[in-house]
């Protein structure tokens, strides 16, 4: 396995009276969830530019044209331009799910406490596929064919790699102590987003380059 140090570039926020929860990248704007507002930055700038009053308690996705938002035991679909509640599926963690992401035309959702990762149906809130996993579950992303995910425990985080099929754990990139991730996301191009929970805060971290 391979084990390397966070490399964090550039650092969002505090963002006022905000828990950051759900992180996602809609390919222009940064969203994050803050319990009940769901609020997107421009990540050059870092100036807020949009804000919608929605329940925003965990994980959040985009899937190229939707934004995906855990509420409770319910994943929201939401019209980024209106932020309006189009549909809801049932969350598979019966509400103990965190992190959320897109890929391969489904909805990726870790469960916390269960060290889960599941592959569910975006109409119909069906379960696909299982992954067990060795640590608290927080953010969930995939970049190149890779599924991430991130971990908190006590005042230690890390961004880790798994096997998809068996949540083997491949690569860990461990944050500094004291620095815990909530949401995540990859911007696609290497770098990850990651929320800072109760710190208000949004860092970018840098994949570390493959031999």
């Amino acid at each position: 396995m391979k084990k390397s140090r966070a490399d964090i570039l550039r650092e969002y926020g505090p963002f006022a009276d905000a828990h950051v929860h759900g992180v996602t990248f809609d390919g222009t704007h940064l969203w994050f969830a803050s319990g009940d507002k769901l609020n997107a930055i421009d990540p050059e700038s870092g100036l807020a530019v949009r804000s919608f009053d929605v329940a925003a308690h965990a994980g959040t996705a985009f899937d190229g044209q939707h934004l995906f938002q855990i509420a409770e035991d319910r994943i929201q679909k939401i019209d980024p331009k209106t932020g309006r509640v189009l549909s809801t599926i049932p969350t598979p963690g019966n509400g103990g799910d965190s992190g959320l992401a897109w890929a391969e035309g489904s909805l990726w959702v870790g469960e916390y406490r269960g060290r889960k990762i599941r592959q569910v149906d975006p109409e119909t809130g069906a379960v696909l596929r299982t992954i067990e996993c060795s640590r608290l579950v927080t953010g969930v992303t995939w970049l190149d064919n890779e599924l991430w995910h991130a971990s908190w425990e006590g005042d230690e985080s890390d961004i880790r790699r798994v096997e998809p099929e068996t949540g083997a754990v491949l690569e860990v990139i461990e944050m500094p102590l004291g620095i815990g991730i909530s949401g995540m996301e990859s911007d696609g191009r290497g770098e990850f987003y990651c929320g800072g929970g109760p710190s208000g805060k949004i860092r970018a971290v840098r994949r570390p380059r493959t031999e």
